[in-house]
């Protein structure tokens, strides 16, 4: 060991050995590495070790050892990166990053100084994520009589393997076939809480004691020879509050050191099964956890249904696994998901929320927006705003508050909308007539059809009545409502009806709403609305860092 300089052709030729190996075509490359540092460093003892079990640099800038680059010569490949500020808004110049490829580290573990090489390459021709290989040298003669090991590797390894295995304000994100550690989903979930989630009391406390209770009664599990493990599954109209309900959950769990894993997809290079069989085994591995499926009926498909419900409950041991799967189509999910016991046997419904759970959602902005002395919230506007918003998602109320403020912030709260004329009800009424008329075509042509087909094929027995070209139903009309006197001249109300109509027209607000769904209104993309958003709400997306540790594939 000891110091290096730029004269030293030891550090060279393992260099050129490295871009040797990284030519070959081969996805062997950690085998050709260590061969090149066998051939330049003969007295040593090479250990080799893959980062993203034992990650030895990470581990010491942490500051349980030291790691230093040597930087002498021509011997290190590193690449440097910029990266923005996390949003426009914040300003400022960026940061300016750095990833080795290649280099040598002075390491110091435990008062002993090593020499760490790491090295980074992609697995094969067209992967998305490099992968990344410590090997740690060792004098030979440090070895005791019948050691094959190095002992001062061994014990390293093991601690920076340990301190790997465990999160630091991070959270496991699954995505293209391996798991990264997301610190941006980490920060997003911080700003979560059960106060921001507006439920049914009775359903909010219900579903908290649930998972709180299952991760609390291991010993009741055993006690009566149970497997201790459960689903949940979140369903019903999108924007109602299944997200924020997971984050809220994910961020509560935190202090009873439960960690939280969240499955964006399934695809992968090796394929769907594998995705599915490496979620498992990991989620055994950091058990108890909570493992999150997010629109659970598009990851689990015909193909892959018998593969993912064998990892469920089939012979493998899931004690500690709480799994949360969210859908807005719960009767597209196969029976033997939703309706098995031992594998997701409870729900809980996202109904579209009643009048109490919008004057609640109101009074949740009025909150917000208590410091604003431009909003002229008055106390009875919340009870005004739940009954104008029948028909409204939690998410369509959002952006209803959102495009009203950010209508007020752009200094055009008193222009008038060419919508303001707009009769809803009238429009109503001429859709329900035009909705009848068409039934009445429709099932006229139908019948002279199946008489057509009855008399074509002799058969006595006249076929059902057929469900194609059916018609469309007609839109409900806004609610109308009386605004007391008071708040007549209310300037955040006046425009907050007025964007209550526009949204109106842009939701898919027919009677069957409930059962599929709406389409998620698209907001505006400019600064006024990124600034606004920004100071309203922060962190609120399910992101995860651009990226992680890579997969070996």
């Amino acid at each position: 060991m000891g110091e290096y300089n730029a004269e030293n052709p030891i550090h060279d030729s393992a260099y050129q050995g490295y871009i040797s190996s990284y030519s070959v075509n081969s996805k062997y490359s950690e085998l050709q590495v260590y061969d090149a540092l066998r051939r330049t460093h003969g007295d040593c003892h090479i250990t080799t070790v893959a980062a993203r079990s034992a990650d030895l640099i990470g581990f010491a800038e942490a500051g349980h050892a030291k790691a230093k680059l040597v930087r002498d010569g021509d011997g290190f490949f590193s690449v440097r990166s910029y990266a923005p500020p996390a949003t426009r808004l914040e300003g400022g110049h960026g940061t300016i990053g750095e990833k080795v490829r290649f280099g040598l580290f002075q390491y110091c573990f435990e008062g002993e100084w090593l020499d760490v090489y790491q090295a980074d390459w992609y697995p094969f021709e067209g992967a998305s994520e490099r992968i990344r290989y410590c090997f740690v040298l060792t004098p030979k003669p440090s070895l005791g009589e019948g050691e094959v090991h190095s002992p001062v590797a061994d014990r390293l390894i093991t601690a920076a393997g340990k301190w790997s295995s465990v999160l630091h304000e991070e959270v496991y994100v699954f995505d293209s076939g391996c798991w990264t550690k997301s610190k941006t989903l980490w920060s997003a979930v911080q700003s979560s809480s059960w106060d921001d989630v507006i439920l049914d009391p009775a359903i909010k406390a219900t579903l908290i004691k649930d998972v709180e209770g299952f991760f609390d009664s291991r010993e009741t599990y055993e006690e009566y020879g149970v497997s201790w493990k459960r689903g949940i599954i979140m369903h019903g109209t999108p924007g109602c509050g299944k997200t924020i309900s997971i984050k809220a959950l994910m961020n509560s769990l935190q202090s009873r050191n439960v960690a939280s894993l969240y499955v964006k997809s399934f695809k992968a290079c090796q394929g769907e099964q594998y995705s599915i069989r490496t979620i498992f085994q990991q989620a055994r591995i950091m058990a108890p956890c909570m493992l999150i499926f997010e629109d659970l009926d598009s990851l689990v498909v015909d193909k892959v249904r018998s593969y993912f419900l064998n990892e469920v409950d089939g012979l493998e041991n899931n004690d500690g696994i709480l799994m949360i799967g969210s859908t807005n189509h719960l009767e597209r999910l196969d029976a033997g998901i939703s309706k098995r016991p031992s594998r997701f046997d409870r729900k809980y419904h996202y109904r579209l929320p009643a009048e109490k759970e919008r004057s609640l959602y109101s009074a949740y902005w009025k909150k917000k927006l208590a410091k604003n002395d431009r909003i002229d919230f008055h106390d009875d506007i919340p009870a005004v705003i739940a009954k104008l918003t029948e028909g409204f998602s939690f998410a369509y109320m959002k952006e209803l508050f959102v495009q009203t403020l950010l209508t007020i912030v752009s200094g055009r709260a008193d222009i008038e909308d060419e919508d303001d004329d707009y009769d809803h009800i009238a429009e109503a009424e001429k859709e329900a007539q035009a909705f009848e008329a068409d039934i009445d075509n429709k099932g006229a042509k139908d019948q002279a059809e199946d008489a057509d087909a009855v008399k074509e094929s002799g058969d006595d027995k006249r076929p059902k009545q057929k469900q194609k070209n059916k018609a469309k139903k007609p839109k409900r009309p806004l609610p109308e409502i009386v605004v007391p006197s008071h708040l007549q001249t209310n300037i955040f109300l006046k425009v907050l009806q007025r964007q209550a109509k526009l949204l109106w027209r842009e939701m898919d607000n027919s009677e069957d709403d409930e059962v599929h769904g709406r389409q998620k209104a698209a907001g505006p993309s400019n600064p006024e609305y990124d600034a606004l958003m920004s100071g309203i709400n922060a962190g609120n997306n399910m992101a995860d860092d651009d990226e992680g540790s890579g997969c070996d594939c």
